[in-house]
């Protein structure tokens, strides 16, 4: 797998994904969040301190209670360039059948794995515990294991169920997209950067690499903690995945708080403003997608989207073929305040 900082740095490469006909007829949205990519990637905005509004109420309960054992897992899942896909293995499940999956992993693909991290990540070492994977025995693979469980028990349990809800009303607004606009609808709008060119997708990637399905088909994998560009498996023979950022309910932890902190931000910045401030702390949006999701035109979306930048509340970067809008400081500060809820 590869990670990525944000989708606006410059120099980004692409990610293009060549369909058959039988890969978007086998095109599937994964039934709810994978236990070992959510870990990863919250592991990533655990070191980057990135959280910003949406996930400030997790990173402030998270930081106090970070295992050491999860330093077995950022050795081998740095916050950028190359990391290990046996750590993510194929496959769907809750997060004990994801566990067995990881401690199951094989050893050819095990080494593969660090053979690659070793010539991929030049400047980062493997730590020496990483030769007992390499010897195969289980006190390797369990060790990463054991490490995967105590940090997922410490860091995402607690929040496991909210972090399941938010996937799977992002998995139900996706297939109505699907059942409405077929495979090629949902495909566009995977992401800002998501570009769809019958038969091949193309996205914004740390690195530029090409994805041939090959009648496999392809698992979408919404992820509660992406927030910037979808990121997939390195090795091209294994089975297909794409992770992708979903649209949140900012107010996901303290859904409580909606109803008189929204009316609070309503009657200062006016009820369209609200909400498309409110859209924008989920991460990086286009003019059309905070439309869609406060509930209004593109063109009228366009207009308060203005008034915030002017306010110093949005920032807008003109990016490829489309505008894309990120949240200021200053306007996160004032949504810590609270907001109303998009629409869906």
């Amino acid at each position: 797998m590869r990670w990525n900082v944000i989708v606006l740095v410059g120099g980004v490469e692409v990610l293009r994904i060549h369909f058959t006909g039988d890969d978007l007829a086998r095109v599937r949205i994964a039934a709810g969040p994978d236990p070992l990519w959510e870990l990863l990637i919250s592991l990533n905005r655990l070191r980057r301190r990135d959280a910003g509004v949406l996930l400030g109420p997790w990173l402030r309960a998270s930081l106090p209670r970070v295992p050491s054992a999860t330093r077995l897992l950022t050795a081998l899942a740095p916050p950028t360039g190359y990391s290990a896909d046996f750590l993510t293995p194929p496959g769907e499940g809750g997060v004990a059948e994801r566990m067995e999956a990881l401690r199951a992993a094989p050893l050819r693909h095990v080494l593969r794995d660090l053979r690659e991290f070793a010539r991929q990540n030049t400047t980062r070492r493997l730590p020496s515990w990483s030769r007992e994977l390499a010897e195969g025995g289980p006190e390797g693979i369990g060790r990463v294991a054991d490490a995967a469980q105590v940090s997922f028990d410490a860091l995402l349990a607690p929040f496991w169920e909210r972090i399941r809800a938010q996937v799977g009303q992002d998995r139900s607004r996706r297939s109505a997209v699907l059942a409405e606009g077929g495979v090629g609808a949902v495909l566009r709008t995977l992401h800002p950067s998501a570009r769809w060119d019958h038969p091949v997708l193309r996205l914004d990637f740390p690195v530029d690499q090409d994805l041939h399905l090959r009648g496999r088909g392809l698992l979408l994998q919404p992820s509660f903690f992406s927030r910037y560009a979808p990121t997939t498996l390195a090795d091209p023979t294994l089975p297909p995945v794409l992770v992708h950022p979903i649209e949140h309910d900012v107010h996901w932890a303290a859904p409580e708080a909606r109803t008189t902190d929204g009316r609070a931000l309503a009657a200062l910045l006016g009820p369209t403003r609200a909400a498309l401030l409110t859209a924008l702390a989920d991460g990086i949006a286009t003019t059309g997608q905070l439309a869609r999701r406060a509930g209004t035109t593109p063109s009228n979306a366009s207009r308060h989207i203005t008034a915030l930048r002017e306010a110093a509340l949005v920032s807008s970067l003109r990016h490829r073929n489309a505008t894309l809008h990120t949240v200021t400081e200053l306007g996160l500060a004032l949504l810590e305040g609270g907001g109303p809820r998009p629409g869906p």
